[in-house]
């Protein structure tokens, strides 16, 4: 039975840097769950399908195969044998990736890998639900959050440094929907689980965060064992 750590939050809170840099640091495997939920959106988009077609989605999603695969340490998404890692990343895919991850169908799809991995392995899953419904009993349980403000900047500042234009206005007012869409969803809502740990990180560096999470991860480990 694998360590499970379970970082759950809302969009933009830097979570996959935060996780896959921790998981590197710890020996741990990373686990990028909502890279799964925009592989599947990347599906849908080349389909067409509109999220609101939720018999379209759902008839969809039995043609659909997710799986990762590691490159020199690095989670690759698999889409029905194809890598399209490249693409997950993309605002219309992240878009549509939180549209359709209340779908049940979709999170059924998902499930079962992602809890085979944290049985067999010491994870680090992060997603929205992670703490709540994936992993409820994974021995350390993060909320990891930061202030609309800072996340929309972080997220300016990604597009940035891809070479793509971004409003700041714009990518904010985005996130405050993506917000209010995850927090009142009606299947697995974005929420701290009693047992996680609030960590606010629009003030911290990326060193300092991950330095928190290993040192709680340490603490926890002690005490369990």
């Amino acid at each position: 039975m694998g360590f499970n750590i379970a970082i759950d939050g809302p969009a933009g809170a830097g979570k996959s840097t935060i996780a896959r840099r921790a998981a590197e640091e710890l020996g741990f495997v990373y686990v990028d769950t909502g890279a799964m939920y925009r592989a599947i959106a990347v599906y849908l988009l080349q389909k067409g399908i509109p999220p609101e077609e939720k018999e379209q989605v759902e008839a969809a999603v039995k043609e659909i195969q997710v799986s990762i695969a590691y490159e020199e340490g690095e989670q690759q998404v698999l889409l029905n044998g194809e890598n399209v890692t490249s693409w997950l990343r993309r605002e219309e895919v992240g878009r549509m990736a939180s549209s359709v991850s209340a779908i049940p169908a979709v999170r059924q799809a998902l499930f079962e890998l992602q809890r085979s991995l944290a049985e067999k392995e010491d994870v680090i899953m992060d997603g929205r639900d992670i703490g709540t419904a994936i992993l409820p009993n994974a021995e350390l349980k993060i909320y990891l959050t930061a202030s609309v403000e800072t996340r929309a900047r972080r997220r300016c500042l990604e597009l940035s440094q891809k070479g793509e234009e971004a409003d700041l206005a714009e990518v904010e007012k985005d996130i405050r929907e993506r917000d209010e869409r995850d927090m009142n969803r009606e299947t697995a809502p974005l929420r701290q689980a009693p047992d996680a740990i609030y960590l606010d990180t629009s003030h911290m560096t990326i060193e300092e965060v991950v330095g928190k999470i290993k040192t709680l991860c340490q603490r926890r480990r002690q005490c369990e064992g």
